[in-house]
């Protein structure tokens, strides 16, 4: 299922001129045409401008959505991180577009219900119609269709951090991998805790918590650590084996990998049944509901969260970018806003790219994507961020922030521990997919 990564403005009225060139493996034959201003497009790109376009002589880039948007675990997550992204392309398209076209992720959104053949079945749905997908939520959900994403030359910006994705040309992903962020919050506890002796990852099954889970083991092993693996699946009313590994094991730390429901539900059972033990949360873990959560006390009193950038509030370009662009202030407000914004930085260069290439077909935004040295998320990350020719190791973002819970805090959590990479991720070889 993976493809190794070698890494390595026509307005409405412009004329477009078949040259009959095919790209293959889409499926279909698809036509490229050519605009009069000399720019090759085949599916998902438009003469026509976008159906709100702010400037109606510019033409229309077609991005997809598939996120988790009503029932499935992430929903509180994904509704923000869809909205940011809407946010993000209208400052965009504020800012002139790019290659003389304006850029729709509102047309065709839909809901996967964090379930992989949901997912399939929605893509299928939008795909014709699409250049690219500007998120696709969920590494289980997305795993459903990376073979299909390869072989149509669709780019994807993903709402997920596994490690697999630095393997996918096709993928243009953002930020620390869960691997990656694990084992620095295992170095971030054995700092705190010398004396740390016995580590335990709670997790889903699945390219998720598995992929975490494998960064946990591989810290362990070089911190001297004893190792514990316990799998868990969704749902608060299915965690009474986890918490009574918790409890029983007594480990020194635990990495916690599911959504923020469990999350609660574990960590606030676990403690009151005498747990007195460090938890860190992978990114996903936390929702800032979880402070006004029966387990919110709990959470106050040995939770951590773990994460691949700051949160909503932080002092960069593109912090401030985002808030001014989410204004007013969204209610309640998660860092499923952050995360969304930042996520479309490499799609937008990318696009950038193709345009300037003049080939804005599938092939040729696959292209750009590849060629890609760098990234400008505008302080949001390290620069040198975003280098997808450099390969899977080299390319690999390794810093992550570790914070507490905040009530009094916009999201509900303040940062103790800056962007950094511990000293296991900084020597980390990345030759595989972790959980593989």
């Amino acid at each position: 299922m993976s493809l190794n990564r070698s890494r390595l403005a026509a307005t409405a009225a412009a004329a477009l001129i078949l040259v009959g060139a095919v790209a293959g493996c889409r499926g279909t034959d698809t036509p490229t045409t050519t605009t009069s201003a000399g720019m090759k497009t085949d599916i998902g790109v438009t003469a026509e401008p976008c159906p709100q376009a702010i400037d109606t002589t510019k033409g229309c880039i077609y991005l997809g959505t598939i996120s988790d948007l009503t029932v499935g675990p992430f929903a509180p997550l994904a509704v923000p991180i869809t909205k940011a992204q809407a946010a993000f392309w209208n400052r965009v398209n504020k800012a002139g577009g790019i290659g003389g076209y304006e850029i729709d992720v509102t047309k065709y959104v839909k809901d996967n219900k964090y379930n992989p053949q949901t997912h399939n079945e929605v893509y299928q749905e939008i795909k014709p119609s699409i250049l690219a997908l500007a998120q696709t939520l969920g590494s289980p959900t997305t795993a459903a269709i990376i073979e299909d994403l390869v072989a149509s030359k669709i780019v994807a910006a993903p709402a997920s951090w596994t490690s697999d994705w630095a393997f996918q040309d096709v993928i243009l992903e953002s930020g620390a991998n869960y691997c990656v962020e694990s084992m620095n919050a295992v170095d971030f506890a054995k700092s705190k805790n010398p004396a740390l002796k016995n580590v335990m990852a709670v997790h889903y099954a699945g390219d998720y918590g598995d992929d975490a889970a494998a960064g946990v083991k591989y810290a362990a092993e070089k911190l001297g650590l004893t190792y514990t693996d316990v799998k868990t699946d969704p749902g608060a009313d299915k965690q009474a084996a986890a918490i009574a590994a918790i409890v029983a094991g007594k480990p020194d730390l635990v990495i916690l990998t599911t959504a923020p429901t469990e999350a609660a539900t574990i960590v606030g059972t676990a403690v009151a049944q005498g747990f007195r033990g460090m938890v860190i949360g992978t990114s996903p873990t936390w929702n800032p509901a979880l402070n006004g959560s029966p387990a919110a006390p709990a959470l106050a009193a040995v939770y951590l969260q773990s994460g691949p950038w700051q949160s909503w509030g932080a002092d960069t370009p593109g912090h401030k970018a985002m808030r001014e662009a989410l204004t007013p202030t969204p209610s309640p407000l998660s860092d499923g806003y952050t995360s969304g914004w930042v996520w479309s930085y490499p799609l937008k260069a990318a696009l950038e790219k193709a345009a300037a290439n003049k080939d804005l077909t599938r092939a040729g935004l696959l292209a750009a994507a590849k060629s890609l040295t760098s990234v400008d998320y505008e302080g949001m990350l390290p620069a040198g961020s975003g280098n997808y020719a450099a390969g899977p190791d080299k390319g690999q973002v390794r810093v992550t922030v570790i914070s507490k819970p905040d009530k009094a805090a916009p999201t509900g959590v303040t940062e103790v521990q800056k962007l950094t990479a511990g000293p296991t991720a900084t020597g980390f070889n990345l030759s595989k997919a972790c959980y593989k």
